[in-house]
Formats: structure tokens, C-alpha cells, sequence
């Protein structure tokens, strides 16, 4: 099961550890996932600020 962060912190905590970061845009929102070895972490966004959040990224970014 997902889990869901609500904080731009917490995915930059998190995505040390993440081997990927998937991308899933509907409309002007979007869901920046991280894939770690243990879970799955979802943040619910704007598509503007998953934009900003994945710009930079040095892992492998999905866009669903």
C-alpha cells in the first residue's frame, strides 16, 4: 500500500533513498511518486510545482 507524504520536506528526505520518481499528471494536478526499496510514497501537488520538484533529480524519472 502507498504511502502519502504531504510535504515538500519529506520527499527531499526521502528521495535519497528512492530509486525512482514517477510522474502522474490529471489535468493541472499531479502525483510525484518515489519508489523505495521498502514503499511506495505518494504527494499530491499542482503540475507546476512537480515540475520544480523533479527538475534536477538524479535519479530516473517515469512520466505516466
Amino acid at each position: 500500500m502507498p504511502k502519502e507524504i504531504t510535504s515538500k520536506d519529506q520527499f527531499e528526505k526521502l528521495l535519497d533513498g528512492a530509486t525512482e520518481v514517477r510522474v502522474s499528471r490529471q489535468g493541472d494536478q499531479a502525483k510525484v511518486k518515489l519508489r523505495t526499496r521498502d514503499a511506495l510514497y505518494t504527494l499530491r501537488t499542482t503540475s507546476e510545482e512537480a515540475d520544480a520538484l523533479v527538475k534536477g533529480v538524479k535519479k530516473p524519472v517515469v512520466e505516466f
